[in-house]
Order: structure tokens, then sequence, then C-alpha cells
């Protein structure tokens, strides 16, 4: 076995591997920038969807709820409520985003609670729009169900 693993032998092995995943690294790395595009919706952005990121933002809410799976675990994903709670209609996702946001903390005993934000009507639409913008970004089938 010596005499066919030889310091020439483990050195072609060392830089033929290191080209090989080098190659490969940089395969992979084309074929994602080459994906990107096809899977962005950054044109879909509107001013409302921007003014609800800035107060998700300012409240926090991901240190409670997970958005596509980033984030706290205490409450709902929220990636997909939009679709969970609106069926896909934005103005039936809106009027349950008002009723739900002026409906907390819920009185029910041993539940989770959820602060009253007082947020007007206006941001609690912003909010509708943004969660609305995450719930269309191609997310690979994530959550893997409905209920996040």
């Amino acid at each position: 076995m010596a005499d066919f693993f030889t310091k020439g032998a483990a050195r072609n092995i060392y830089y033929g591997g290191s080209v090989f995943f080098i190659l490969v690294f940089l395969g992979l790395t084309l074929n994602t920038v080459q994906q990107l595009p096809k899977r962005d919706h950054r044109e879909n952005i509107t001013e409302s969807v921007e003014k609800g990121k800035l107060l998700w933002e300012e409240n926090n809410c991901i240190g409670c709820h997970t958005l596509l799976g980033e984030g706290a675990y205490f409450a709902p994903e929220l990636g997909n409520v939009f679709y969970r709670r609106g069926g896909g209609d934005s103005a039936s996702f809106h009027a349950f985003l008002q009723g739900w946001m002026a409906a907390q903390p819920i009185p029910v005993e041993g539940r989770r609670k959820m602060p009253q934000f007082n947020l007007s009507e206006e941001q609690v639409k912003n909010l509708a729009d943004f969660l609305e913008w995450t719930a269309k970004v191609n997310t690979e089938k994530w959550p893997p169900n409905i209920e996040g």
C-alpha cells in the first residue's frame, strides 16, 4: 500500500479534489444567480407594503411570530396567514385583520395573549398588505402545511 499511495498521489488527490469542489461550488453559484430573477417579486413592493414592514419591525412582531420560518415560535407563523385567514382574497383578509387586531387581547383563560397595539385602520391595512406580499414569496412550499 505504501508504494501505491505516494506523496505525489496524495498531492494529486488533494489538488484534484480541490479543483473538483471549486468547480461544483462555482456551478451551484451560477445556477443560483440564474434562478433568483425568476423568484424575485420586488416590483410588487408598494408604499403600503413598505409601511407594513416598518410596522412589523417597530412593533417587534418577530419577537413572537415567525415569518417564513424566521423568528420566535411563541405565536403562529404569519408567512401564509393571507391564505389561511383570507383565502387569497385581499378584501376579506383586510377585514379579518382589522377585526383580529381590534379584538386583542382575547380574554380566553390559559391562552397566549397578543398585546393591543392600538393601530389605526390605515396601519392595519399596511400590515395586511405586507403580510399579503410576504405570502406571495416563492418559498418552495414553506411552511409545509397551511397552519404554519
